[in-house]
């Protein structure tokens, strides 16, 4: 028995948007694939930005970038931004694993254990990860990149994106021949003096705006979908879900549809969500439920057996998220394992 749910990941629209990508920062493009391709599937995705041309990767974890070893095989790289963690560099090393390191402990035990190629963090600002530019460390050997990370792009008016990217200039200064990146999805957009020589992408990779709206540039690579239920006439006066979250002021027509908060559908998707369902926007009534949101269709023509565009194309994950009141990020990453996943590649 099929879910009730899909999520269609369009690696062609993926393949775009890497090359839209390459178009506007003018420089390489290294994909951030970490937190499962950002809920999408770091395997399938990063299978086929490789057969695009991308030859760098980056993921968060170590498990995610030994299961992206496996599934890629030995020839590109793939950077790990926790960095050194503990006692992680025999694993990384076995799994030919660059890590990113953040601070003085990391570099000690990845250079106590001969560990080799490696990254460097610079924080020019987000006061994360990374060295702060007067404690950076001088350059050693197996050193090959050095990155910082943009706390603003979304916001091109932000006067900390050029003071983060002048601090990054002058600091990374300090290691020539190393790999520069300074840019993230947003960065890439900023102009050509925050490329440095290779960006890395996440959001705008999967169809998200580089300002948190859609922009069209770039095509949506996930669609989300959920499969109606039931329909039933819902009288004037009368109450849909709990708490009586949403009371009729006139007779509607309400579908009920298999996915909720078990799922990854926000609860704050309430009450300012809508689907695209009958080739329009329709607004969900009441409260999300753990498996079923309930949605407005008076008038349109649907059946059990339809399904809603929760977001894809016709309703922008941008879009989606400001609804809920979040980001686009949150949304792709809160994806829910029940829903069947599909791959169209068309290549």
């Amino acid at each position: 028995m099929t879910a009730p749910g899909s999520l269609t990941v369009d690696l062609n629209a993926l393949s775009h948007n890497f090359h839209a990508l390459e178009a506007v920062s003018g420089v390489s493009v290294h994909p951030v694939v970490k937190a499962n391709a950002y809920g999408l599937g770091a395997v399938p995705v990063a299978k086929r930005l490789l057969a695009e041309g991308a030859r760098t990767f980056f993921v968060a974890r170590l498990d995610e970038g030994v299961t992206l070893r496996v599934a890629l095989g030995p020839d590109p790289t793939i950077y790990v931004l926790d960095g050194c963690v503990g006692e992680a560099a025999g694993a990384l090393k076995a799994a030919d694993l660059r890590p990113i390191l953040n601070h003085g402990d990391q570099v000690a035990s990845w250079r106590a254990a001969s560990g080799g190629a490696c990254g460097l963090q610079i924080d020019t600002g987000m006061n994360r990860l990374g060295f702060r530019p007067e404690d950076a460390p001088e350059p050693f050997a197996g050193l090959e990149l050095v990155m910082s990370h943009l706390a603003c792009s979304d916001d091109p008016a932000e006067p900390m994106n050029r003071r983060q990217r002048d601090a990054f200039a002058a600091v990374s200064m300090r290691y020539p021949g190393t790999l520069k990146s300074f840019a993230n999805s947003g960065g890439c957009f900023l102009g050509p003096d925050y490329g440095f020589d290779a960006v890395r992408p996440g959001i705008c990779l999967y169809g998200g705006g580089p300002e948190g709206r859609p922009d069209n540039r770039l095509r949506a690579v996930a669609t989300l979908t959920a499969e109606i239920l039931q329909i039933r006439d819902l009288p004037a006066s009368e109450s849909v879900g709990y708490s009586r979250g949403f009371i009729a002021d006139r007779p509607r027509r309400i579908a009920t549809c298999g996915a909720g908060y078990a799922d990854g559908i926000l609860r704050s998707c309430s009450p300012r969500g809508e689907v695209w369902a009958a080739g329009a926007l329709r607004p969900l009534l009441g409260r999300v439920s753990m498996d079923v949101i309930a949605v407005d269709v008076t008038g349109a023509d649907v059946s059990v057996g339809d399904s809603v565009e929760l977001f894809g194309a016709n309703r922008p994950v941008d879009d989606a998220a400001t609804a809920a009141g979040t980001i686009s990020y949150e949304l792709l990453t809160s994806i829910g394992n029940r829903f069947e996943r599909r791959y169209l590649d068309h290549t």
